[in-house]
């Protein structure tokens, strides 16, 4: 259950998340990124050791099959996926293999990722992890620095506290360790879409908004990359649907627990957006924001209700409560 001490922890201190909700899947050979650059979204043959990169694998029809962080080490690429997906992916990666020199392997076991977050991460990240010292060390894994949820970050691949021992950061080990539903929160806050949450297998990119961060446009081929282009070029951009951010009622306390304002709990995934009597939409994620004394939400609607402004209602249960289109990310990214 989230509590305000651990949100707490993420914002304005030293918070430690076990991301037991990704996998990890770890390719080898001497072909790996060419072969790799082929069938994601963005450009990852421009990665550097001890760097990291958003995208996406698509299917012919442009709909994705997952969204991943490629990481590069100095012996590998690292596939940062969905937990639930990762041996299917595996197998299905390995599948694709040739004449090419690459392995294929489902390392989720061994290099399980771990969020380091917060304030008092900050000012620790870039220094450390800008040149050699950011690389991954010999069999202990990789530590790259991270800003996608708008608080400092260190994201590590592997064994926690001998990355943090290797880096000099030891002073970060015994920071407050915080569940993934407190983790869900600042998420939100940051207007960041989870795959098989915000985003599934009938998800065009371009519908999540994601497009931005985890596609390139002057790169080479890829799967699904002609609906992408037609999309993009063709039709200005424009998608039935699109994510948006919502944020929902009056102002509200919070108590000791997140699970909502004292008498509004967030809507559950799936409660029906509307525009009068109109189903425009409906939500994906929603949670109370300490930081903004409110519920929000994350939710598709229609494309010609997607101006920020705009006012909709959510039906939460026999209730209709009032939301406003919110630009996305709810709670601006510490400076």
């Amino acid at each position: 259950m989230s509590s305000l001490p651990a949100y707490d922890a993420l914002r304005s201190g030293t918070a430690v998340v076990r991301r037991t909700d990704r996998g990890v899947i770890r390719l080898c050979g001497a072909d790996r990124a060419t072969w790799l650059q082929g069938l994601v979204t963005n450009d990852v043959r421009a990665l550097a050791p001890g760097q990291r990169l958003y995208s996406a694998y698509l299917t012919p029809q442009g709909r994705m099959i997952a969204d991943l962080w490629v990481v590069a080490t100095d012996e590998a690429l690292l596939l940062d996926v969905p937990a639930p997906l990762a041996a299917d992916l595996a197998a299905r990666l390995d599948g694709l293999i040739f004449a090419e020199d690459v392995q294929v392997a489902d390392v989720s076991g061994e290099m399980p990722c771990t969020h380091v977050m917060g304030t008092g991460v900050q000012g620790l990240v870039s220094p450390k992890l800008a040149g050699d010292e950011g690389r991954a060390k010999a069999g202990a894994g990789v530590l790259v620095a991270d800003d996608t949820y708008g608080v400092p970050a260190l994201v590590a691949y592997g064994d926690l506290d001998a990355l943090l021992e290797a880096h000099g950061l030891s002073g970060l080990r015994g920071a407050m360790e915080v569940d993934l539903d407190t983790f869900d929160v600042v998420r939100i806050e940051a207007g960041v879409p989870k795959f098989l949450v915000d985003m599934t297998g009938d998800t065009i990119p371009l519908e999540a908004g994601i497009a931005e961060r985890a596609i390139s446009f002057t790169k080479g081929c890829y799967v699904g990359q002609e609906l992408i282009v037609r999309v993009t070029q063709r039709g200005g951009g424009r998608v039935a649907k699109q994510l948006v951010g919502l944020t929902l009622d009056e102002a509200r306390s919070a108590g000791p627990s997140l699970d909502g304002a004292r008498d509004r709990p967030a809507p559950a995934s799936g409660a029906p957006i509307h525009a009068g009597d109109r189903a425009v939409g409906h939500v994906t994620s929603a949670a109370f924001s300490p930081r903004l004394g409110r519920v929000i939400a994350l939710g598709y609607v229609h494309r010609d209700f997607v101006n920020p402004g705009t006012h909709l209602e959510v039906l939460d249960g026999a209730t209709r409560r009032s939301a406003l289109v919110t630009a996305l990310p709810f709670v601006a990214p510490v400076a």
